[in-house]
C-alpha cells in the first residue's frame, strides 16, 4: 500500500515489509531507519509509523535491482511518546502504588479449568486496589482535616504562626464564622475532594488519549486455542467497560471517605447526652447512608471483571454517572451537617486517624494473605518451576503496593505535621500508627541490606567463576586480566535479574511481618514507639527511640526525593524520559485492578500494530517480519496474538534483547508462560531470538523440546573483540542490552529470516532451517 493508500498491482509479487518496534526509553525514526530523511506515513504525534523518504511509495513502484533495493521495505513504529511526553507525566508519580497493584492482577499463575478461582484472584486484587484509593484519600483527609483544620487551627500557638489559618482559628479570628470545628472540617474537605477529582480527571483523560483505540474486529478463535493465552482474545486490549465501572466506584469511594471524615466527629458529639434530637437523628441517618453507599461501591468492584472473549462496546452509563453523583450529594450533606451550629463544640486531640489507618492496614494484610492462598492453589494446578516465587509473585507485589501507599501516606502526614508545628509540640501530630509504620522502615532496610550483601557475595563469586570461561571464548588474543574481570563482572551483574524474585519475596515478607507488628504495637499501646518503650530495658528504649527518629528521617527523605523527582520531571525532558522507562515496564498491562493507575500504552500500541499488519498484508498479499527490541518484542508478540490465524502465518518474528521469558514469562506465567510462547512459535511463520550473557534484561525464550534451538540462537559474543584487532583497532565496548545491530550475527539472522519472506505465498520450510516451526 502506497502513501495514497493504493494497493500493489496484482501482477507484481507482494512486497516484503520489516516493521521495526523499539524498546524502553524510545528512540527516533531516523536512528531506527538509519536515514536522516524520514516521513510519517500514518499515525499522530503520540504514536506513528515512519518510512524512509525513498520508500514511501515502495509498494506501487515495486522493488528490485532497478531501484537499488533487493530486501524488504523497513518501517519504524515509534511509540515512545505514549510513556514520555509532556510535563503532566510528572503527576503520574502519585499513581505509583496503583500501578504496582495493577501489576499484581496479571501475575497470577497458570491455571486451566479453574475459572472461579481465577475470578476470585482478580476480585481480591481489585479489593486491594480499592483500599489503596481509600488510603490515599484518607491521607489527604489526615493532612487537611486533622492536622490543619482540626489540630493547628484549633490551637492558638500553631494558628498564630501560620497566618493563612488565622480565619479558621477561634482565638485569632475572634470566633469568626469559619472558626467553628465543623465548618473548618467542611472547608478543609475541599482539598481531598480536589484530589479525588484530579484522579478521576487523569483517569478519564488518559483513557480517551491512550486506551480508546478499538482493536480490529475479528472472530474469536476456538476456546481450546484461547486457553494458551488471553492476549489473543478479541477484547483483551479494550477494557473500556471495566475501567469506567472501576473509575466510578473508586471516585465514589474517595468521596465517601471524605464524607465520613467530615461527619463522624460531629456525629459523636451529637450522640452525647443532652444533644439536639434532630442532629442526633441526622447523625445516625448519615452514617447509615454512607455505609449503604459504601456497600454499593464494594458490590460494583466485586460484581464484574474483565470481558475479553469479545469486543465489549457497551457502557454502564447509569452506574458510571449515578454512583459518583450519589457520593457527591452525600458529601455535600455531610458538609452541611458538620457545619451546623453546635454550642460548646471544640476541637481537641486528634480525629479518629488511628482507627481508620489501622482498619485499612488490617484489611490490606488479610487481602494479601488470602491472595497468597489463592495463588498457591492455582500454582499447584499446573506447577511451573520458572514462575517467580512459585506463583506468589502477585501477592508479593500487592504487598509492596500497600507498603508504597503506606509510606506515601505516612511521609506526607509527618512532613506536614513537622511543617505546621516545627519543634513546638503544640499539636498532637499524626496518628500513632503512622509513626509505628515509619519506625519499622529501618528494620526493613536492614533486612534488605543483609540480603543485598548476600547477593553481592554471590555476584562476586559468580564473576570469579566466569574468568576462565571468558578467556576461553577469546583463545587467539593476548590476555588482559583487567579486561577479563570487567567482562566477567558485567555478566555476573546481568545475572542479578534472575535473582529479582528472591529480593521481592524477602522485601514483601519482611514488610508484612513488621507491618503486622507495627499495627499490634500501635493499637495496644496507643503511644509512639519511643513512649511505649519508656521504663523498659535501656537497650529496648534506646532501640525504639532510634528506630522512631531514623524512620521519621527516612520517610521524610523519601518524601523530599519524591517531590524533587516529580518537580524535575515536570521541567526536564531527560528526567521525564527516565520516568517513562519505568512506565514502559509497569504500564504494559491494561487497568484491570485500579482505574487510577497510569494508562496502558499497549491498548494503543497493540491495536496500532495489528491494524498496520492486517491492512498491509490484506492490501499487498505480502509477507512481513516484526523486528522487536526489548519491550518492542513484547508488543510484537502481543500484536501477533491479535492477528487472524491466516495473517499470523504471513508474519515472522525477530526479537533481540527480549524480556519475553526472562521477565514476562516468569512474572506473568498465565499470559507469557511456556505454553503461550510455544503456541506463538507454532502460529507465526518463523521466529528467531537473539540475546547476550551481558544483557540484564533480554534473555533466551527457553521453549521446551526441539522448539528451543529453533527460536533461540546461542548467546552472542559481547564484546565483539577482546582486545585490539585489525577489525577493531580501538577497544570494543561491552554492549549489554543495546546496539544488537552492531553484531554481524544480527545481520546474518536477519538476512536468513527475511529471505523467507520473498515468495508471494508462504513456502515450505527446509528441514535444516533454524527458524523452522513444527506447525
Amino acid at each position: 500500500m502506497g502513501a495514497d493508500g493504493s494497493a500493489a498491482r496484482p501482477e507484481e509479487p507482494g512486497t516484503a515489509l520489516e516493521l521495526l518496534v523499539h524498546g524502553v526509553g524510545g528512540t527516533t525514526p531516523e536512528k531506527m531507519l538509519d536515514d536522516p530523511r524520514t516521513v510519517r506515513i500514518t499515525g499522530d504525534d503520540i504514536a506513528a509509523v515512519f518510512r524512509r523518504a525513498d520508500d514511501v511509495d515502495a509498494e506501487t513502484r515495486g522493488t528490485g535491482p532497478h531501484d537499488g533495493r533487493t530486501g524488504p521495505v523497513p518501517e519504524a513504529y515509534v511509540w515512545c511518546n505514549l510513556t514520555s511526553g509532556n510535563g503532566t507525566r510528572a503527576l503520574w508519580l502519585l499513581l505509583l502504588p496503583f500501578m504496582v497493584v495493577n501489576l499484581a492482577h496479571w501475575m497470577r499463575p497458570t491455571a486451566r479449568g479453574r475459572k472461579k478461582t481465577v475470578r476470585f484472584y482478580g476480585l481480591l486484587v481489585r479489593l486491594a486496589g480499592l483500599t489503596l484509593t481509600v488510603l490515599l484519600v484518607a491521607a489527604a483527609c489526615e493532612v487537611a482535616l486533622d492536622l490543619a483544620a482540626w489540630q493547628c487551627a484549633g490551637t492558638r500557638a500553631c494558628a498564630a504562626s501560620h497566618s493563612w489559618l488565622g480565619f479558621l482559628s477561634p482565638d485569632v479570628s475572634d470566633d469568626g464564622w469559619w472558626s467553628r470545628p465543623g465548618r473548618r472540617l467542611a472547608l478543609a474537605a475541599l482539598v481531598p475532594a480536589a484530589l479525588t477529582g484530579l484522579l478521576w480527571y487523569l483517569s478519564h483523560r488518559t483513557w480517551s488519549a491512550y486506551e480508546s483505540q478499538q482493536p480490529m474486529s475479528r472472530e474469536g478463535e476456538p476456546e481450546e486455542d484461547n486457553v494458551r493465552t488471553a492476549l489473543g482474545r478479541p477484547g483483551f486490549w479494550y477494557g473500556r467497560r471495566l475501567v469506567a465501572r472501576l473509575r466510578a466506584a473508586h471516585t465514589a469511594a474517595g468521596l465517601l471517605t471524605i464524607a465520613a471524615a467530615v461527619s463522624s466527629t460531629a456525629a459523636r458529639f451529637d450522640r452525647a447526652p443532652g444533644g439536639p434530637a434532630l442532629l442526633d437523628t441526622l447523625g445516625r441517618l448519615l452514617p447509615a447512608s454512607l455505609l449503604a453507599a459504601g456497600a454499593a461501591v464494594v458490590w460494583v468492584v466485586c460484581r464484574r471483571g474483565r470481558s475479553e472473549k469479545c469486543l465489549d462496546r457497551e457502557l454502564d452509563e447509569h452506574l458510571v454517572r449515578r454512583l459518583p453523583l450519589t457520593a457527591l450529594v452525600l458529601l455535600a450533606l455531610a458538609a452541611v451537617y458538620a457545619g451546623w451550629e453546635r454550642p460548646g463544640w471544640e476541637s481537641q486531640g486528634r480525629l479518629s486517624g488511628d482507627a481508620t489507618f489501622g482498619g485499612i492496614a488490617l484489611v490490606q494484610g488479610l487481602l494479601v494473605i488470602a491472595l497468597a492462598v489463592v495463588a498457591h492453589m492455582l500454582y499447584r494446578t499446573h506447577p511451573d518451576p520458572r514462575s517467580a516465587m512459585r506463583g506468589l509473585g502477585g501477592p508479593a507485589v500487592a504487598m509492596l503496593a500497600c507498603a508504597l501507599g503506606g509510606v506515601m501516606s505516612g511521609g506526607v502526614s509527618q512532613r506536614v505535621a513537622d511543617w505546621l508545628d516545627g519543634t513546638g509540640a503544640t499539636i498532637p501530630g499524626p496518628p500513632v500508627l503512622l509513626t509505628w509504620q515509619a519506625s519499622v522502615i529501618p528494620l526493613v532496610l536492614l533486612v534488605l541490606l543483609g540480603h543485598c550483601a548476600w547477593l553481592g557475595l554471590r555476584t562476586w563469586r559468580a564473576a570469579r567463576a566466569q574468568l576462565t570461561t571468558v578467556e576461553s571464548e577469546y583463545p587467539a588474543e593476548p590476555k588482559d586480566a583487567t579486561r577479563t574481570r570487567r567482562i566477567a563482572r558485567t555478566r555476573a551483574m546481568a545475572a542479578l535479574t534472575d535473582r529479582g524474585p528472591r529480593l521481592i519475596g524477602v522485601t514483601s515478607a519482611s514488610t508484612l511481618l513488621l507491618g503486622a507488628g507495627a499495627l499490634v504495637g500501635a493499637l495496644t499501646s496507643r503511644k509512639t514507639p519511643g513512649k511505649a518503650a519508656e521504663g523498659s530495658y535501656p537497650f529496648v528504649e534506646s532501640a525504639a527511640e532510634t528506630a522512631q527518629a531514623l524512620g521519621s528521617w527516612l520517610i521524610g527523605l523519601g518524601f523530599i526525593l519524591f517531590v524533587t523527582w516529580g518537580r524535575r520531571a515536570y521541567k526536564d525532558p531527560s528526567a521525564r524520559r527516565t520516568i517513562g522507562i519505568l512506565w514502559d515496564v509497569g504500564t504494559f498491562w491494561p487497568r484491570a485492578a485500579h482505574p487510577f493507575a497510569p494508562p496502558c500504552y499497549a491498548e494503543r500500541a497493540v491495536p496500532d500494530l495489528t491494524w498496520r499488519i492486517g491492512t498491509w498484508t490484506r492490501a499487498t498479499q505480502g509477507r512481513l517480519v516484526i523486528s522487536g527490541h526489548s519491550q518492542g518484542s513484547v508488543l510484537a508478540a502481543a500484536a501477533a496474538w491479535q492477528l487472524e490465524p491466516s495473517v499470523r502465518k504471513r508474519v515472522a518474528l525477530l526479537t533481540y534483547g527480549s524480556p519475553l521469558e526472562r521477565l514476562y514469562g516468569r512474572w506473568f506465567p498465565a499470559h507469557f508462560g511456556p505454553v503461550a510462547l510455544t503456541a506463538l512459535h507454532h502460529d507465526v511463520d518463523c521466529w528467531r531470538n537473539l540475546h547476550r550473557l551481558t544483557d540484564p534484561i533480554g534473555g533466551p525464550v527457553r521453549l521446551p523440546g526441539d522448539c528451543g534451538p529453533e527460536v533461540d540462537r546461542e548467546p552472542l559474543k559481547d564484546p565483539l573483540a577482546y582486545g585490539r584487532t585489525d577489525l577493531h583497532p580501538l577497544p570494543a565496548p561491552i554492549l549489554g542490552h543495546s546496539d544488537y545491530q552492531a553484531d554481524p550475527v544480527f545481520a546474518e539472522e536477519r538476512a536468513r529470516l527475511l529471505g523467507r519472506l520473498q515468495p508471494d505465498v508462504p513456502g515450505q520450510r527446509s528441514q535444516d532451517d533454524p527458524g523452522r516451526s513444527s506447525a
